[in-house]
């Protein structure tokens, strides 16, 4: 296993460190939706990318809406299920 020859001292410490800073997120702003996104990247809230639909979200947002539903409802007869025996 390796270990360090000699202790790292606290110059080269501080030194090795100073690239550890947090850098704020830089943000520009949808071209269609005009919210906040990270830029080069598929607007999450609307499916645009530089002034083109990419993912039709409705789509994806209708299918996620039937799965939620389909799995509350079995979850339901689940429930009716165990109170009635």
């Amino acid at each position: 296993m390796g270990l360090p020859a000699k202790r790292r001292t606290k110059q080269s410490k501080r030194e090795r460190s100073a690239h550890f800073a947090l850098v704020e997120a830089n943000l520009t702003t949808c071209s269609h939706c005009k919210r906040q996104i990270l830029p080069h990247r598929v607007c999450p809230y609307c499916g645009y990318y530089r002034g083109r639909e990419v993912l039709k979200l409705e789509q994806l947002l209708g299918k996620k809406a039937k799965k939620r539903s389909a799995a509350s409802k079995a979850k339901a007869d689940e429930a009716r299920a165990g109170t009635s025996s």
